[in-house]
């Protein structure tokens, strides 16, 4: 089979299609004809193997899974043993965490959600990661709910289409943070008010937040503070950073040190793959509450192209791959 390899750290450059061996089910595991896949920054975080805090779990001099690809959406082709909720020709997604670049892959069985019913292949692709960052933040960590007051910074990218309709979903009041060019596109999402940031400091507004989702920049915790509700939440998922040996966790670091003294909780995110909260998402999709957006498909031999693309920070929605 065909499949996106690569076999030191680099740029795009180091990615190239190869033919390797099909994967083979093993017990408890799915094996999925891919039909689609999506780029994620943790994508391209793995490939550069930066910041370096990534090789403890990539690998320490080169990468130890060397098939790119977090996010899938296919056919599946064989089931392992003890494989009891799906069956060949169910149509799936899932979030791998790597393989997904490829023809075929295998997923363990709890890891996998039934498809959308109303999404093609190439949408249904862009969910599960950005999907799950987007829920678990707003849910979970910020407590969202009817009338909440919810900033999401970077409401244009990947999570953060996602992010506007799911809060909208849970009956937020929702002001998104984009450029100029994506304040329409944020606009049709759902979201109250939006603010082009490069026209007005949000931050000096005097407005106040019951929650602030950070999904992109580099503005540190107390700057955002002073647009956060005193009892309000700061939730950290990710955000430029030049620091090649930790990223954006020291900024996050000292952010939950602050909280600790004050009555605005600082916290960050760290998503998990969830049966519950795939099922959750396709719920709301197929309700039409939820639709992903997607701003370039590539085929799989221009995974590179796509994941340049992506490295550039300008995606508007998701970047997906057709396999």
């Amino acid at each position: 089979m065909k499949a996106i390899v690569y076999h030191e750290y680099g740029p795009p450059d180091v990615l190239a299609l190869q033919d390797i061996e099909k994967p083979i089910a093993k017990s408890g595991e799915v094996r999925v004809r891919v039909c689609a896949a999506s780029a994620n920054p943790y994508d391209w975080h793995f490939m550069r193997g930066e910041p370096y805090i990534v090789r403890l779990q990539g690998g320490l001099r080169k990468p130890k899974n060397t098939v790119l690809g977090s996010d899938i959406a296919g056919e599946v082709d064989a089931v392992g043993e003890n494989v009891t909720r799906y069956r060949p020709g169910d149509e799936v997604i899932a979030e791998v965490g790597s393989g997904g670049f490829a023809e075929y892959t295998c997923v363990t069985e709890d890891h996998l959600g039934l498809k959308p019913a109303n999404l093609t292949f190439e949408q249904a692709a862009a969910v599960p990661m950005a999907g799950f960052t987007a829920l678990q933040g707003l849910r979970d960590h910020g407590g969202t709910g009817p009338g909440h007051r919810v900033l999401i910074i970077g409401a244009s990218g990947g999570v953060g289409t996602f992010a506007v309709q799911i809060a909208k979903s849970l009956g937020a009041e929702v002001t998104g943070v984009c450029s100029t060019r994506n304040v329409d596109m944020v606009r049709s999402l759902g979201a109250d008010q939006v603010v082009d940031y490069t026209q007005e400091d949000f931050t000096r507004s005097g407005q106040r937040y019951d929650l602030i989702f950070q999904l992109a920049g580099t503005l540190s915790a107390s700057v955002c503070r002073r647009v956060l509700a005193s009892d309000g939440t700061l939730v950290l998922s990710s955000g430029e950073s030049s620091g090649r040996w930790i990223g954006p966790l020291g900024r996050v670091a000292r952010a939950v040190a602050v909280s600790a003294f004050s009555s605005q909780k600082m916290v960050p995110l760290f998503t998990k793959r969830s049966s519950e909260d795939m099922q959750f998402l396709k719920e709301l999709i197929e309700a039409g509450e939820v639709t992903p957006v997607i701003d370039r498909t590539y085929s799989l031999s221009e995974a590179p192209e796509a994941i340049r693309y992506l490295e550039e920070g300008h995606a508007r929605g998701k970047v997906v791959i057709t396999v």
